[in-house]
């Protein structure tokens, strides 16, 4: 395909194929944040605000702490691969980019200001891809 507009003028990046670099790097970032609540969550289990029981879903530390690990590499991944432009990285990177919000809102009482903060950076990486992802795979054509 060519990178032609009508009228034969070449379409150049818009300034906004920038903000799928940037939810590229803030899903690398949210991914290590996870995997770092995770290791918390598996070696220091009084670090948190709460007991497991006053989570939502009340399991223990040391499965909290795999599920933060685990997510934690599969966001980072997904960040990895938005910038490609493709579509498939853009849905993989919006499903776990919602995916991180939900498990830092089942999170929210033990650890509220970081939570908080994780459900703030997924939703500007999901509006990120939505709004903005259509522009860079032009860009790349």
């Amino acid at each position: 395909m060519s990178n032609r507009a009508a009228g034969g003028r070449t379409r150049e990046p818009s300034m906004w194929t920038g903000w799928i670099t940037f939810a590229g790097l803030m899903m690398m970032v949210i991914g290590s944040f996870h995997a770092m609540q995770g290791l918390v969550a598996l070696f220091r289990d009084g670090y948190f605000l709460v007991g497991t029981d006053k989570l939502p879903v009340a399991i223990d530390w040391t499965t909290w702490g795999w599920i933060h690990l685990s997510l934690g590499v599969l966001v980072a991944c997904a960040g990895a691969v938005v910038p490609t432009g493709r579509t498939w990285a853009q849905v993989v990177t919006v499903l776990f980019a919602l995916v991180s919000a939900v498990v830092e809102l089942a999170f929210l009482p033990a650890f509220p200001v970081w939570s908080g903060m994780m459900i703030a950076l997924s939703v500007v990486v999901i509006w990120a891809v939505l709004v903005h992802g259509n522009e860079l795979r032009a860009s790349r054509r």
